[in-house]
């Protein structure tokens, strides 16, 4: 078989029911299924209740309102035989391999021909699931182990047995690939698989460390999060919210399967604060609190940790070791440091870098395997192998040694060496053997990462640079701080616009950021205006009203391609592009008036005409303004592409791509299809209401200040937004060209921008990364 059309998920646990809800995200009808239930009339009642935990869930499972209609609740006993309409069967219940064996011979009796049947297990061998099922269900039987939550975790492991068909391990990675937005990693039919057999290990490797040198969780988390390349959340905040209770089963698994030698074994050992923890209900976030918890106090909410040596709760402190201060960005001097915090950060770091090394030839024959594993599957920056090359693999292997711990005979291999190294532009990676091979991106992929290993750029500065990325499409690429726009940016774009237009067929917006770009520089913004350098801040805004306009007027298309967060100014370039192809997992919005603001560089201007054209909304110019305030005065930010599509951040024709990795080259396809016979849309004209229609707004504002849900100030930003959006003083018999708007969007940003209020919700949004509400 070739083609997915139907997926039937049976289990609707959290796993179960998450990996249908992102196969529904993906566009497929899902048939979710589940045990009778007792004590209700409904019998698929435990299949639908899921459907409805997920719709409520936060962050969100669905991506859209239409994903949760694909979805459609069933049970074993009365809705088995239509998993003959399905083209794969994914099994995610309870990790018992009698239950799944049991399941597995009640499914071969009515699956079609050709159907793939896989199980989500993270702990039970291939070959013990598919003992005594023939050859037949072997053939098409295969691993897919997801990671929780499935909609945003990337990594997905593919283990394919002996008799798995090849083509069936092609059809399926290639839909999770391109369908769910997947980075599949194959591997081998090995306990714990890749991500969690390393993951775990350090897990408990930095837990027990943490023990054995005296330090606090604050410490500890510290050490282990940003100074490695590992989420914030540390090792004890990512177990609280993994679940503490969880640990304990996955580790008696593992015990269990690996040889009584595997380095995993000596870590593995009770530790009486954990387990009085687990019996107490503190089992992390989804309990009474873990490692970390909130109490509720006479001044309110005060976060908690427990003290690992004493067991009992103290208030949480903030942990600033010196190591981390004296070693700075270099995480060699860290694990150097003479004390508790760098003998810690060196137990843990060397020793989860040796088990990789170990892996290699057991877990996965390739280490990018592994790297790709840990990256996708835990959130780190750097993989493993990319961590010794960062340390330097002679390093690590004297450090091991003065431990006392073994060399394994991969990073023995690498003496002297690299594990990745770019030759003629190209990476290639060593392997087990000692020899070097290339390391491929999948076929349809292209980054600018690597575009950068065989070329410069065509312009740049601190803040933006320009590339080639070939069949005459150049990239325009933000690299700023959370790639917020500056004046940088926008001088280099504007010079960018007349390069592309003489040597180029077409643009792409894109860069490879944790966010396309939060908005404005606002760190910029505050500067200016506390030294009153107001013609500065009204030059910027002119300046980026001018260069979006030049930005949808050049004689060529452009098309945004973004990923992550796209605010304020992100969302607004967005707006002036010809096409978007967007990432799944892009957050578009317009959210300044949470700092006091408007949108000004042509936001309401660009909402209102795509209101007023393209939304299906009653006549008159009362609904589509209605619709832009309402969206814009709440800062409402679109919690995925597909929303974004229902609140016109992004239009019908416009892309989404949910594979990371093939975002450039579906926007570079995007772009390229535009180019025969384009022309550039023409300038916006408007009929609007007024000052008649800014009283109306004015007044639903206060209603909602009566309410309680509006600040004093809420009523003066959105006041202005008001008068933007209504045309200022003007009537419906008037036509006003976005000339008129522009001016307004102008005009009303300076004034707020002067006002106090808007400066203390600026230097706010700086300090804490949260709104005021003054």
């Amino acid at each position: 078989m070739s083609e997915i059309a139907k997926v039937a998920v049976i289990g609707a646990g959290v796993m179960g029911a998450g990996i249908a809800a992102h196969v529904a995200n993906a566009g497929l009808p899902v048939l979710l299924l589940d045990i009778v239930a007792k004590d209700s009339e409904d019998r698929s009642a435990i299949a639908a209740k899921a459907i409805e935990r997920l719709q409520k869930s936060e962050p969100s499972a669905f991506m859209g309102k239409a994903a949760a209609k694909r979805v459609t609740p069933g049970n074993i006993e009365d809705d088995l035989d239509k998993l003959a309409d399905c083209d794969w069967i994914v099994e995610a219940i309870l990790e018992r391999a009698d239950l799944k064996q049991d399941l597995y011979r009640r499914v071969e009796a009515v699956r079609k021909d050709g159907s793939v049947v896989s199980s989500n297990t993270s702990t039970i061998p291939l070959s013990t699931l598919t003992e005594g099922l023939g050859d037949r269900f072997a053939e098409d039987f295969l691993v897919t182990h997801f990671f929780n939550p499935p909609r945003y975790m990337r990594l997905l492991e593919v283990v394919a047995g002996a008799q798995t068909k090849p083509e069936v391990v092609e059809t399926i990675s290639r839909f999770a690939d391109h369908r769910l937005g997947k980075g599949v990693v194959a591997c081998k039919d090995r306990p714990g698989f890749i991500a969690n057999r390393l993951g775990v290990y350090w897990l408990q490797a930095a837990v027990a460390e943490a023990f054995d040198h005296a330090l606090s969780i604050e410490e500890a988390d510290a050490v282990i999060g940003r100074p490695m390349g590992i989420p914030k959340t540390g090792v004890f905040g990512l177990l609280d919210l993994v679940g503490l209770d969880l640990m304990p089963h996955v580790n008696a698994s593992l015990a269990a399967a690996l040889p009584k030698d595997d380095p995993f074994q000596a870590y593995n050992r009770p530790l009486a604060v954990v387990d009085k923890m687990i019996a107490e209900g503190y089992t992390g976030r989804k309990g009474k609190g873990g490692f970390y918890r909130i109490t509720r106090a006479k001044g309110g909410k005060v976060k908690e940790a427990i003290d690992l040596h004493s067991g009992e709760w103290r208030p949480e402190r903030k942990a600033d070791p010196e190591a981390i201060r004296v070693a700075g960005r270099d995480l060699r001097a860290l694990l150097d440091h003479d004390s508790p915090v760098g003998r810690y950060a060196r137990a843990v770091l060397t020793r989860t870098l040796s088990y990789a090394a170990l892996l290699v030839g057991d877990a996965a024959d390739d280490p990018a395997a592994i790297d790709d594993a840990m990256r996708l599957g835990y959130n780190w920056k750097q993989g493993p192998f990319e961590l010794i090359d960062r340390l330097g693999a002679d390093w690590l292997a004297a450090a091991l040694t003065a431990q006392g711990d073994p060399v394994p005979p991969y990073l023995a291999q690498a003496a002297g060496r690299k594990v990745y190294k770019v030759t003629e532009g190209h990476r290639e990676i060593l392997q087990p053997d000692g020899a070097y091979c290339s390391h491929l991106r999948p076929e349809g992929v292209l980054l600018l990462e690597d575009i950068k290993l065989v070329s410069k750029p065509l312009l740049k500065n601190g803040s933006a640079a320009l590339w080639d990325i070939g069949d005459g499409v150049a990239c325009f690429e933000f690299t700023s701080k959370m790639n917020a726009l500056d004046p940088d940016i926008l001088g280099l774009l504007a010079k960018s616009l007349k390069l592309v237009a003489r040597q180029f067929k077409a643009l792409v917006i894109y860069n490879e950021g944790g966010a396309f770009s939060a908005g404005a520089n606002l760190g910029l913004a505050l500067f200016a205006a506390n030294i009153a350098a107001w013609s500065e801040i009204e030059t910027l805004v002119a300046e980026g009203q001018k260069t979006y306009r030049a930005l949808r007027e050049a004689p060529f298309p452009v098309v945004g391609a973004p990923s992550g967060l796209a605010l304020g100014g992100g969302c607004e370039i967005l707006l002036h592009c010809d096409a978007v192809q967007a990432h799944a997992e892009s957050y578009i919005g317009l959210v300044e008036v949470g700092v006091g603001l408007v949108p000004a560089w042509g936001g309401c201007t660009e909402m209102l005409h795509r209101w007023s054209t393209l939304g299906q909304l009653p006549k008159g110019p009362m609904p589509a303004l209605s619709k832009v305030f309402e969206t814009v005065s709440t800062a409402t930010v679109a919690k995925s592409a597909a929303e974004a599509k229902e609140l016109l951040f992004l239009r019908e024709g416009d892309g989404i791509t949910m594979n990371r990795d093939r975002l450039l080259a579906d926007a570079k396809a995007k772009a390229l299809a535009l180019v025969e016979g384009y022309t550039p849309p023409p300038r916006r004209e408007f009929t609007l209401p007024g000052p008649a229609a800014k009283t109306g707004l004015d007044m639903a504002v206060a209603s909602v200040q009566r309410q309680g849900k509006a600040t004093a100030y809420d009523g003066v930003v959105c006041g202005a937004l008001a008068d933007i959006l209504s045309g200022g003083d003007t009537d419906i018999t008037v036509t006003l060209t976005e000339d008129v708007l522009l001016e307004l969007e102008r005009t009303h940003f300076m004034a707020l921008a002067r006002r106090p209020e808007t400066l203390a919700r600026i230097e706010t949004m700086l300090l804490t990364g949260k709104p005021l509400r003054n």
